[in-house]
């Protein structure tokens, strides 16, 4: 673990220094838009169960949380224009380098969980806490499209679609990272992102990602690349 936590300051420690000008860049404009910090400070669940305050790109209006679900939708209105393309390139989550650099996250590891879905963790799913949480994971991967497939559900209350359509595999991915973890591991979960993120918005798919898929049974599997 100790070599974990140590390639993990460093890649954050490098990552920072290296997007600090594209950081500056991505502040000037969420001030210039909307009102309210440069961050998203949302509380999240972490390690053993202690919360922490996640640092993301604000890509929402101020006091998002209060408006509506916890999670959201592809065309949700709280989103500002500046927030659509930081959340398109995924460019809200590199933020979480600080978060990394402090220790409350991994770059690699179960993604963090708002309380209200960790409540319902059952006795085999709260191994998931035994582990930093990261940035990305193969969940995180698989679901890169979270926000369209909520909103092509057809389902009004965006927490109740995201519970039924992508709480479940999501679950299985994160357990099998727990089982399954290691150094070469991870690597091959960052590799993976960075291609994601490439083939993705060449009108790919998410590169890499162990099946079997449950959504698979919703009939959306082809269409949203899962």
């Amino acid at each position: 673990m100790m070599v974990k936590r140590v390639f993990d300051a460093v890649f954050a420690f490098l990552g920072l220094t290296v997007l600090s000008p594209l950081f500056l860049l991505m502040a000037i404009l969420i001030k210039l838009e909307s009102k309210g910090p440069v961050f998203y400070r949302g509380v999240r669940v972490g390690r053993y169960g202690k919360p922490f305050k996640i640092f993301k790109f604000r890509s929402m209006v101020q006091d998002a949380e209060r408006l509506g679900a916890s999670s959201t939708g592809a065309s949700d209105m709280r989103v500002t224009r500046c927030g659509r393309f930081i959340r398109k390139f995924k460019l809200d989550e590199f933020s979480q380098l600080i978060n990394v650099l402090i220790g409350d996250m991994g770059i690699v590891g179960p993604r963090p969980e708002v309380q209200k879905f960790v409540d319902l963790y059952t006795e085999e799913e709260k191994a998931i806490l035994t582990l930093r949480p990261g940035i990305t994971d193969w969940a995180s991967i698989k679901f890169h499209n979270e926000g369209e497939i909520i909103e092509a559900s057809g389902i009004e209350d965006a927490d109740e679609a995201y519970a039924r359509l992508i709480r479940p595999e999501k679950l299985r991915l994160q357990l099998k990272y727990v089982r399954e973890r290691n150094l070469w591991i991870d690597i091959k979960i960052i590799c993976a992102t960075l291609l994601t993120i490439l083939s993705t918005r060449m009108g790919g798919g998410p590169v890499g990602v162990p099946g079997p898929s449950y959504i698979s049974q919703s009939g959306m599997a082809d269409k949203y690349g899962l």
